[in-house]
């Protein structure tokens, strides 16, 4: 866990959801008032967020105490108890829908992310997140990919060259934008790994003769053309398949033989997992 981040979004989080003060937990609940929640699992699925949660408490007031009873990574079921937390309640209850949010994002994208990886278990490709994420929260869910057995592609724009179809139709060209790509790294001292995507096989060929790249993104082929390219790439280059690969055709994705599969889906449309802080 990225401490120094994951605290910069703490205060980002609380300082949204608090203004001026809980006022409803201040004028119903004496000030000093002891309390104990749990964290009630409400849907099967895999857990993830329990050493954010453990660090949003702490943030919020580090008297609270966090016992964990299930761990990031874990399968839960209808009527698990995460972890309880004891303490004042007045900081229980601020914590409380920012621990919710995290953590019922985070388990939904890992517990998608499981069920991908346990589909593509008997091949070789491994599945990618993407940048398609939330803003202000890529860190978190690309953090429960990784709980969900995913690897992570790339953070942001800084730590990998991807050449997209928008920057070779600027660049005038798959050459021109390669070319170019060395000569800003050679220029800026910087030693970064460089990924082509292609449309189809015939820009496929205009990258196989360019060379010095590491990575070629087959993107929207079809199962036919995508097997034929990994065929022509004959293990020069990683490939990544990519566009339009779902729960129900992955599968078919990775018979062709490519290495990762990037998938979107992992964090743009998820669907929560249901959990819920209860007293006790």
């Amino acid at each position: 866990m990225d401490n120094i981040l994951i605290q910069k979004f703490i205060k980002n989080a609380i300082a949204e959801d608090v203004g001026d003060g809980d006022h409803t937990s201040l004028s119903t609940i004496p000030l000093n008032t002891q309390g104990k929640a749990k964290l009630l699992v409400k849907e099967n699925g895999i857990l993830a967020g329990v050493e954010l949660a453990e660090a949003i408490f702490t943030e919020i007031d580090p008297q609270l105490r966090m016992e964990v009873l299930i761990k990031d990574g874990e399968k839960v079921k209808i009527g698990d108890i995460a972890f309880t937390v004891e303490g004042s309640t007045h900081s229980i209850l601020l914590a409380e829908r920012l621990v919710l949010n995290c953590m019922q994002r985070m388990s939904g994208i890992a517990t998608v992310t499981k069920k991908i990886v346990s589909l593509l278990e008997p091949y070789k490709t491994k599945i990618l997140d993407t940048r398609k994420t939330t803003p202000g929260m890529r860190y978190l869910e690309k953090w429960a990919v990784r709980i969900g057995g995913g690897v992570n592609h790339r953070t942001g724009l800084y730590d990998m060259i991807l050449i997209k179809d928008n920057h070779v139709d600027y660049a005038g060209g798959i050459a021109n934008a390669v070319n170019a790509a060395h000569a800003y790294l050679d220029k800026n001292h910087k030693k970064l790994q460089i990924e082509v995507e292609v449309r189809n096989l015939n820009e496929l060929n205009e990258v196989l003769e360019v060379g010095n790249i590491d990575r070629i993104m087959l993107d929207n082929f079809t199962l036919t053309d995508l097997k034929e390219a990994v065929q022509k790439v004959n293990g020069k280059y990683l490939t990544e398949a990519s566009g339009g690969i779902t729960e129900s055709n992955v599968v078919d994705y990775a018979q062709c033989g490519v290495d990762y599969i990037s998938m979107g889906a992992l964090t743009h449309s998820v669907k929560s997992l249901d959990l819920s802080l209860k007293a006790f």
